[in-house]
């Protein structure tokens, strides 16, 4: 079948740049890349990546973990945590 199908969008002149300077090293042009894009998501029947909004309460547990707070334990060795886990 014809490519007779256009498609037009906006993007940050740099992001547009860096873009096609990756797909030149992968021997692509945007169209192919876009092409490509377009056929993943007809066989995922979706996006072909996870896409996720992160709840509240996961984001404070992560910046809690990174900052050492409401820490139960701190390992300093991965052999240590796996013998509490096999306790």
């Amino acid at each position: 079948m014809g490519k007779t199908a256009t498609i037009q969008t906006r993007v940050e002149p740099g992001i547009k740049t860096e873009v096609e300077k990756v797909l030149k090293t992968l021997g692509l042009t945007t169209s192919e890349a876009i092409g490509i894009f377009f056929r993943r998501i007809i066989m995922e029947q979706g996006l072909p990546f996870p896409v996720k909004i992160t709840n509240p309460e996961t984001i404070k547990a992560i910046e809690e973990a990174i900052e050492g707070k409401n820490l139960s334990r701190v390992y300093s060795r991965p052999e240590d945590m796996f013998e509490d886990l096999d306790a």
